[in-house]
């Protein structure tokens, strides 16, 4: 699908999109800049997004491939894509895997996952399918043993592994404790979270022979965000030419970020996604210019919209609903979420204001919620790859807030820099 000048994006969303046309009611009809739109509340843009009565979309579900973003049991996020639109797509992020270093020939074992409206293993088998250099396709899955992964590295002579991060450091940690290397490894994709420092060594050890590269940034919700670029800095990306529009905005007030290595909130307009409009989009990650001339930026971690922990998505809105649910005797009196990473794994304390002291019992009772309404969470503390949730009491003074609005800080990310 060609991309839509942005003037042209906007005419279209506020035509046929209800919630873009409340949400652009008082923006001129000719846009001379991207500033005069505003930059979308999340709460409203998936309040809109429902069925029935969805007002966000812009013509009926008929044709289409239907993701689904984050998410509680009872607030499921779909994120429909049209047979053009996610094609496009695809081929671009697969265009973005021969900059990271894909080569023609080379096999591929695909280590995402997928199922449950997931699309991190399709959009990927997608994007192999549609790049513009020949590759042999190894449609794995991140359910696979490790120890079947490594069978299938040494016996298929595999070439490339693209999967998440501690999906990727498991196999190679099996891999290191057959007292083996796997020299037949070139490269080493990672997507899906931040790559950390102290997971490299074991990547390092097992597949000696490979180069480790971001396969590329996405979002089932925003779609295509940036393309890696090659290098030592694995966290750079840019966006891509002619189909995304790249922002960092002031955490505060909202206001442009043009200055180079000043963090703010990563904000996306997707110009070819059309059925399900991505105009001003916060994604939930903070960055940095690298060189804002090229859209180039570095990712530096989760912003105010919500935590991942591994591969789980911890949304601030979704998770205080569920406390709140929890608590019906009002004990809680704030929340913020606290990311904070040792032994080589992610974890998360919710750090919860009380106004005198809890029950005793309180802490494991809103743990034993919040499981139960993201699953996966326990699911991957079982299988090693995160730490267990934990909860801090303290005094309301004791949340962290902007020392210049006093405004709570939702997420505190005192994970290592790198």
């Amino acid at each position: 699908m060609p991309a839509k000048s942005l003037q042209d994006l906007v005419d279209f969303a506020r035509r046929h999109s209800p919630f873009y046309a409340q949400a652009y009611s008082d923006v001129p009809q000719t846009i001379s800049h991207i500033t005069q739109l505003p930059i979308i509340d999340q709460a409203a843009f998936w309040a809109a997004n429902t069925w029935p009565d969805n007002r966000l979309l812009t013509g009926p579900l008929t044709d289409a491939g239907v993701y689904k973003s984050g998410g509680t049991t009872g607030a499921p996020k779909f994120s429909p894509w049209t047979r053009t639109e996610h094609a496009d797509s695809v081929s671009a992020f697969g265009a973005g895997m021969v900059q990271a270093g894909l080569k023609p020939g080379q096999r591929v074992a695909n280590l995402f996952c997928a199922g449950e409206l997931y699309g991190g293993f399709l959009y990927i088998e997608g994007a192999l399918h549609h790049a513009p250099v020949d590759n042999v396709r190894l449609p794995v899955g991140c359910a696979a043993p490790n120890e079947y992964i490594a069978d299938l590295i040494a016996s298929f002579g595999v070439h490339v592994l693209a999967g998440e991060p501690m999906k990727l450091a498991a196999v190679a940690e099996c891999v290191v404790q057959r007292g083996q290397s796997a020299d037949s490894i070139e490269l080493v994709l990672f997507a899906g979270d931040i790559l950390f420092n102290d997971l490299r060594p074991m990547l390092i050890r097992a597949f000696p022979k490979a180069a480790i590269s971001s396969l590329g940034y996405a979002s089932v919700d925003a779609g295509l965000v940036g393309a890696p670029v090659p290098g030592d800095d694995v966290r750079v990306h840019e966006a891509f030419p002619n189909r995304t529009l790249v922002e960092l905005v002031d955490d505060v007030t909202g206001e442009p970020i043009t200055a180079i290595g000043v963090p703010g909130r990563l904000v996306v307009t997707n110009l070819f996604r059309t059925l399900m409009p991505i105009i001003r989009y916060p994604v939930g990650d903070r960055a940095e210019w690298v060189d804002p001339e090229r859209q180039r930026f570095r990712l530096v971690g989760r912003s105010l919209e919500g935590a991942r922990v591994g591969t789980v998505a911890m949304p601030t809105e979704d998770i205080r609903a569920v406390l709140i649910a929890a608590d019906p005797a009002g004990h809680i009196t704030g929340m913020q979420m606290v990311q904070r990473r040792w032994d080589g794994k992610d974890g998360l304390i919710l750090r919860l204001s009380c106004a005198q002291t809890p029950p005793g019992d309180l802490a494991a009772h809103l743990i034993a919620a919040v499981y139960a309404a993201r699953p996966l969470y326990p699911a991957e503390v079982e299988l090693g790859a995160i730490h267990h949730l934990s909860v801090e009491w303290v005094p309301r003074e004791g949340l962290v807030t902007n020392p210049r609005t006093g405004k709570l800080v939702q997420v505190v990310d005192e994970r290592p820099p790198s």
